[in-house]
């Protein structure tokens, strides 16, 4: 497996296709959410997603500053049910953070965290900065993490 790192328009249709098929599969049939994945935020987005073959192990979109948030985001993370439990959740993050600070030198990143999981989120430095609220019946808040904070 190796990770990769594209612009929308550097995705092959193998990848597109995989990478939209993971999210369906964890977020639509696991979490049972009806909402629409496709935002017109992907085009704008880079992806960070490990393949095995065919099928995603883990993905991230990394999204810059002005384009969903005015601060860049990560979002819609995952980690496929058969790979879960091998810290591919970790690397996916610190990979992302450090595109997202060093590539594009973003110095705050927001994202909208599932709140069963923000401890994860909390060991990089994001701060809870909204009250919980639900969202497809799962509770969420809003995080940030700054840079240098």
């Amino acid at each position: 497996m190796e990770w990769s790192l594209k612009q929308f328009n550097e995705l092959s249709p193998g990848e597109l296709y995989a990478i939209i098929k993971a999210r369906i599969e964890v977020f639509v049939m696991e979490q049972r959410c009806i909402f629409q994945d496709l935002d017109d935020i992907d085009q704008e987005s880079y992806h960070l997603f490990l393949m095995n073959e065919k099928e995603v192990a883990a993905y991230a979109r990394l999204i810059p500053s002005g384009v969903e948030y005015v601060e860049s985001s990560i979002g819609r993370v995952l980690v496929s049910k058969a790979y879960r439990g091998q810290g591919l959740g970790h690397v996916l993050m610190e990979q992302g953070m450090d595109f997202l600070t060093n590539q594009l030198k973003e110095k705050t990143i927001k994202l909208k965290a599932e709140f069963y999981i923000k401890e994860l989120y909390e060991e990089y430095g994001f701060k809870q900065i909204s009250a919980i609220f639900l969202e497809d019946e799962i509770e969420h808040a809003y995080m940030l993490y700054q840079k240098g904070r």
